[in-house]
């Protein structure tokens, strides 16, 4: 494994050179000081709502962060013409996309974590019902949606040629999962055959991240989920992320590198 973490390594430290990350802290700390001023004067539903407010802005920063530095991985080394010296050996094209798929999910979660430390900060000083276990629950989760979505974003760059191309698709992709996702099954049973069943397929192949949701719980103080629960939301994020990066895997290094 000391492979793909020196290639990762080198992942997190580029991310951490652009200022992508920066711009977006800046915002949600903006917003989140502004949640901390409304719950000043008492106005407990319009603290709420910026809590929500806030929370919805890190979860964009974080799909942001996780796709456009995921995205740009393997194009950019081709591009580049660094793809060659790279692959030289003994390193193989799995660890190329192991230690892609690695740096962009461990500087994803470092940002990840900044924006969690700084939001938990500022609720645990405005609110009398903080349970911690409630954040650490709503971390690990959405750094296992993070996994699921770097992973899906590597495997688009190896089969998509243009970065701009896979970051666009990747976006709608994750976003009519987290939005539409929950509903598919209801829907296909209200269709006729062979609709419905086409619909239920769909239902059931993709990655329902939503799972890894849990904003609610932590804008209403809701009780924390099981721990079962948590672990079997864990494991799926796992199964779906190696099934992303075994399928990048086997594409690349069928693919020619001067493409």
């Amino acid at each position: 494994m000391s492979t793909p973490w020196a290639i990762a390594g080198l992942v997190v430290k580029e991310l951490y050179r652009r200022k992508d990350f920066y711009v977006l802290f800046v915002l949600t700390a903006v917003l989140t000081m502004m949640l901390g001023g409304m719950n000043f004067f008492g106005d407990i539903r319009a603290a709420r709502y910026l809590k929500e407010l806030c929370l919805l802005l890190i979860w964009i920063s974080v799909m942001v962060i996780a796709i456009a530095t995921a995205a740009r991985q393997i194009p950019a080394e081709k591009e580049h013409r660094t793809i060659f010296p790279l692959l030289a050996k003994p390193v193989t094209r799995w660890h190329v996309i192991l230690g892609k798929f690695l740096g962009c999910w461990v500087a994803t979660c470092i940002a990840l974590l900044v924006f969690y430390l700084f939001f938990g900060v500022m609720s645990a000083a405005r609110e009398k019902d903080f349970v911690i276990a409630n954040y650490a629950y709503a971390l690990f989760l959405h750094g296992a949606f993070a996994a699921v979505v770097t992973s899906m974003t590597i495997l688009g760059s190896v089969t998509i040629s243009t970065p701009s191309a896979n970051t666009t698709l990747c976006f709608i992709v994750t976003g009519s999962i987290l939005f539409m996702g929950r509903h598919l099954g209801q829907i296909a049973q209200k269709l006729v055959e062979p609709a419905s069943t086409l619909l239920q397929l769909v239902y059931f192949s993709i990655p329902h991240l939503e799972f890894f949701d849990l904003r609610d719980m932590l804008v209403h103080n809701h009780a924390a989920i099981s721990f079962l629960a948590f672990l079997g939301a864990m494991g799926y994020a796992a199964l779906y992320s190696a099934f992303f990066l075994c399928a990048a895997w086997l594409v690349f290094r069928k693919k020619p590198l001067n493409t």
